[in-house]
């Protein structure tokens, strides 16, 4: 436990300095994290034996993370939809020149993996970089750094307050074929918690208060989906751990499962939103 606060606190503090800071540190840094989940995603359906493309699937990660991160006249340009089509069609033409070796499911596996990791990671790019606006927070803040704490703050607040819900007053499975420990209880205390952290969060940053609420009712609810996906594919795979990379916490997708779902919702969220954010 004493590793899993440590671990914790010097993360959230490597987390503030690189949200604070922005730019090229922290679009490195998110193409890192995507290159080290995708190694965690390929490592796990190796016990299916499914050989994944390790080299090729981690570069269209990475370049589908980074493909919103371009500047053209100062203003953010996404090639996301552009860059996800030429990774399907190089895939699938792979499958057809390999089919002997790489078969249908293990193209639809790598699909998956590369969406599931990339978009997710693309989106917290997007949040931080690519939201332009004039609006700047009570603190200072630019628009996209308060959006995508107020995601982390959600996401945190969901897992926190449904995990001593769900210890202290759990008696009913939420989902017990895929994640035992999770309870209705939990669910319903998490919901409660982030409704609370992100409307006073919202608050503090200057927002409308009703539509935080609602806001952190749906991440609480996203997260937990997220979480939950995330434990499919490790039962599936037989694994316990995605990986040990940060000490008592497990692997990249054992830490961003939930904000590779959340981080797309909250985005969109505040793109069809937006003119009711501002107080």
């Amino acid at each position: 436990m004493l590793t899993r606060i440590v671990s914790g606190i010097v993360g959230i503090a490597i987390t503030f300095f690189l949200i604070m800071t922005g730019g090229v540190l922290f679009t490195l840094c998110l193409a890192v994290l995507a290159a080290l989940g995708w190694l965690e995603y390929v490592r796990a359906f190796k016990n299916k034996q499914l050989n994944i493309s390790l080299y090729l699937g981690m570069l269209a990660v990475i370049c589908l993370t980074l493909s919103g991160s371009i500047i053209i006249d100062n203003m953010p340009v996404s090639f996301f939809m552009p860059v996800m089509t030429i990774i399907v069609i190089v895939f699938l033409i792979k499958m057809v020149l390999y089919h002997e070796k790489f078969s249908p499911v293990q193209a639809a596996v790598t699909l998956m993996g590369i969406f599931y990791i990339g978009n997710g990671f693309y989106y917290l790019l997007q949040m931080r970089l690519g939201l332009i606006s004039d609006y700047a927070t009570p603190q200072g803040l630019s628009l996209g750094c308060a959006l995508l704490w107020l995601t982390l703050i959600g996401t945190w607040a969901s897992d926190t307050f449904a995990y001593f819900s769900g210890y202290l007053l759990g008696r009913h499975k939420l989902c017990p074929q895929v994640s035992p420990k999770k309870t209705v209880e939990g669910l319903i205390g998490g919901i409660i918690g982030t409704v609370c952290a992100v409307g006073v969060a919202g608050a503090y940053f200057g927002f409308a208060v009703w539509p935080m609420f609602i806001l952190g009712a749906m991440i609480a609810i996203i997260a937990t989906i997220g979480d939950l996906a995330e434990s499919i594919i490790k039962r599936y795979t037989g694994i316990k751990d995605s990986g040990n990379l940060i000490p008592g916490h497990g692997g990249v997708l054992d830490r961003f499962d939930s904000l590779l779902f959340t981080a797309p919702f909250v985005y969109y969220f505040y793109v069809f939103l937006h003119k009711y954010f501002i107080q």
